[in-house]
């Protein structure tokens, strides 16, 4: 007879209960946020004398008689579909009350990593490439930002709010990227970061993928493209600095007006005091360019 009047009393409390405002049924905490596997404890406490009080659940259910308070307790949280509810059935109206637990089980990702999209090797500059960053198996993704970052600076910050899966689930985020020159060498990463609110872990859980190292090939520069004049004065030093920046490492080549005494292989600086008055070309050339700067070398008399 027990178990009948409790099938009944289970009854009334599923078609007939009332809930939020107006129900006498308090939950501490009413909201509980606990990782996976963790152990979690709240209190259903009745506001007026209760006839029945309990917790329906699909694991750890309990009832209590006329107690104004009851437990609903798990050691080891594993079930992602768990919606404990809190019921109470009482001697005066509304004589059928339940609360819903706000119950967040949370899981971080096993791993964050990040790649390039449809492309390997160096990049080059002032062209479009898209950066992928795989997040595996965190929930609950609805609480998910994910944070992409180039060096030290947050660049783009992707949220999944508009999902609604409580279970864990993979999901990805495309960064599209114009690399320039200066960004030789900068490290891109995403971050996931699970922002669980006041009653989740502070701060909040974090998952970081391994930094990805951009390489970026952009074509020689010289510091300074004008031709330069130099004045020729017998005995004196004249110095030639070709020196562009560029990746690949640039190579050099020189070509002269006028017969150059020197051997010149490769070399961006040419230093000497025998060079006739004439043009002196430098070209400095790479996998992707070649670009050329010119030297005017005039003759000086000495004293004037």
């Amino acid at each position: 007879m027990g178990n009948n009047f409790l099938t009944w009393i289970l009854l009334l409390c599923t078609f007939c209960s009332v809930s939020g405002e107006g129900c006498s049924l308090i939950l501490k905490p009413s909201r509980v946020v606990v990782g996976f596997g963790e152990s979690v404890s709240v209190s259903c406490e009745a506001a007026r004398p209760v006839r029945v009080l309990g917790w329906e659940s699909a694991i750890s259910a309990s009832h209590t008689q006329e107690d104004r308070s009851v437990q609903w307790k798990v050691d080891s949280l594993i079930d992602w579909i768990e919606e404990p509810i809190c019921y109470g059935v009482f001697f005066t109206a509304p004589k059928q009350c339940e609360e819903k637990l706000n119950l967040v089980l949370y899981k971080t990702p096993d791993s964050v990593s990040i790649r390039q999209v449809n492309h390997t090797g160096p990049m080059v500059a002032g062209k479009e490439y898209q950066l992928l960053c795989e997040v595996q198996n965190i929930a609950p993704v609805q609480y998910l930002s994910l944070r992409w970052y180039r060096g030290q600076t947050e660049v783009y910050n992707h949220s999944f709010s508009d999902l609604t899966s409580s279970s864990p689930v993979q999901v990805s985020s495309i960064l599209v990227i114009t690399p320039t020159k200066a960004e030789n060498g900068v490290q891109y990463k995403c971050v996931a970061e699970l922002e669980l609110g006041p009653e989740g872990p502070q701060p909040p859980p974090t998952v970081s993928s391994e930094p990805l190292n951009a390489s970026v090939y952009f074509p020689p520069t010289f510091l300074s493209p004008e031709p330069e004049i130099l004045d020729s004065i017998p005995g004196g030093e004249i110095i030639l600095n070709c020196t562009a920046t560029g990746n690949p490492t640039p190579i050099y080549s020189w070509q002269s007006s006028v017969p150059m005494q020197e051997r010149v292989e490769n070399e961006a600086t040419v230093t000497s005091s025998s060079l006739l008055p004439g043009t002196y070309t430098c070209t400095a050339s790479n996998t992707l360019e070649k670009q050329s700067k010119q030297f005017i070398v005039k003759a000086k008399t000495k004293g004037v």
